[in-house]
């Protein structure tokens, strides 16, 4: 591996690892772009760099899900039963989305469907709207279908899932340091059944980048998570010194700039 592309991907890790802790992001609204441009340059075609992005991007939670997730559960963040909860949905949208959908769909298409999702995200987040007082999380059929809706968006956009978790789960008036804390720990769920689904779905491919399994980059994927780690505990101790108003611009900032960065790429692909 060059060193320019080994110092890219190192500080990619450094930032997505703080970021994760701090917003129970598993990073891969941050790494789905700067993968797919360096995957890009490197003359990975723009149909096959998108999706080995999503799912390089997906691999790395692994690791980042179980740094940050730790420093939370000891600030006692993480709502343990919702994440009992949402976890079978979660497979389930997930295994739908790795072993179906993401194969069949272009990656032009992925990549406006990234923007999209992520757009709604800040947007709501921005606004920081005050959910109704009576409002609360739903029952077990309710959760297992907001977790399948979790699981199948993440595994399409190669994200941890708190783009869509957090604002749901605040919505039902789950406080947003809970949400966040409770999102980091969906992370692992979200990744280990997406990637299980896009390891089989990716074993016939062709031309790919060296050391590439399939739709995994496993030099993208080891440098960012040997890195992620060790920043992410740092993230998770700031999220609970910040105020919450803050906290939510910092999200919906971040994501939309991300947002219009995969919708115009989206574009030159189409």
């Amino acid at each position: 591996m060059e060193l320019q592309i080994f110092l890219e991907l190192g500080l990619t890790g450094t930032v997505v690892g703080f970021m994760a802790g701090l917003l129970g992001l598993g990073g891969g609204l941050l790494m789905v772009p700067i993968l797919s441009f360096l995957l890009g340059n490197m003359g990975v075609a723009e149909e096959l760099s998108i999706k080995m992005a999503i799912v390089t991007s997906m691999s790395t939670i692994l690791f980042t899900s179980i740094s940050s997730v730790r420093t939370h559960h000891k600030l006692g963040a993480v709502r343990w039963d919702l994440v009992k909860g949402l976890t079978p949905g979660i497979v389930i949208g997930s295994a739908v989305a790795s072993l179906w959908i993401f194969v069949a769909v272009k990656g032009a298409t992925l990549a406006i469907l990234f923007g999209v999702f992520v757009s709604y995200s800040a947007f709501q987040m921005f606004m920081d709207k005050k959910p109704k007082p009576s409002r609360q999380m739903p029952g077990s059929a309710g959760q297992l279908g907001m977790g399948g809706f979790i699981g199948m968006l993440s595994g399409l956009v190669g994200a941890g899932g708190a783009f869509v978790a957090v604002p749901l789960m605040t919505w039902c008036n789950v406080a947003i340091h809970n949400a966040i804390g409770t999102s980091a720990a969906l992370g692992f769920p979200i990744a280990l059944a997406n990637i299980t689904g896009f390891v089989i779905s990716g074993l016939n491919l062709e031309n790919l980048p060296p050391g590439a399994i399939g739709y995994i980059w496993l030099p993208g994927m080891l440098v960012i998570a040997c890195f992620s780690v060790v920043t992410a505990p740092f993230g998770a101790r700031a999220a609970h010194r910040l105020p919450v108003k803050k906290l939510k611009r910092v999200f919906s900032f971040l994501l939309i700039f991300l947002a219009a960065y995969m919708f115009n790429k989206g574009m030159n692909a189409t």
